[in-house]
């Protein structure tokens, strides 16, 4: 009976937590989607504007050459630095994805070739929060 008694006390001391109280932040926005189209003489973007956050850019290839898109800072940043993200290479009339988390800014989309020409867009303030958004991964 005592070792009974004994190893319950060691479960009940086992279950007392520690008095820190533990800060729940908010989640980050949800990741919206961007469309692109690269044709043979421009990328061209939908939407143009939008607010920070987490971004996948969907792209479409319909030029006749493979191409590597890159989303980039379009000026200097300061001192918080640019950011620069390339894709894979994307096959004619193929697709691909670019993620990024851009902050408050103007942006350039572009391909390896300056014949065509980039498209841009401009990351406002940042989104809301989505701590109150269901059935998220």
């Amino acid at each position: 009976m005592r070792p009974l008694l004994l190893a319950a006390a060691l479960c009940a001391l086992a279950g007392c937590g520690g008095s820190d109280t533990r800060v729940n932040e908010d989640r980050p926005p949800s990741p919206i989607n961007i469309t692109a189209a690269i044709d043979d003489d421009k990328v061209l973007v939908t939407p143009k504007r939008f607010g920070a956050g987490p971004v996948v850019l969907i792209v479409s290839n319909q030029s006749s050459e493979e191409q590597e898109v890159t989303f980039e800072t379009n000026e200097l940043a300061g001192e918080q630095g640019g950011i620069q993200v390339k894709s894979r290479p994307i096959g004619p009339s193929s697709t691909g994805t670019v993620q990024v988390t851009p902050r408050p800014g103007t942006y350039r989309i572009r391909v390896g070739t300056s014949a065509i020409k980039p498209a841009q867009v401009e990351v406002g303030a940042a989104r809301g929060t989505a701590q109150d958004e269901l059935l998220l991964p």
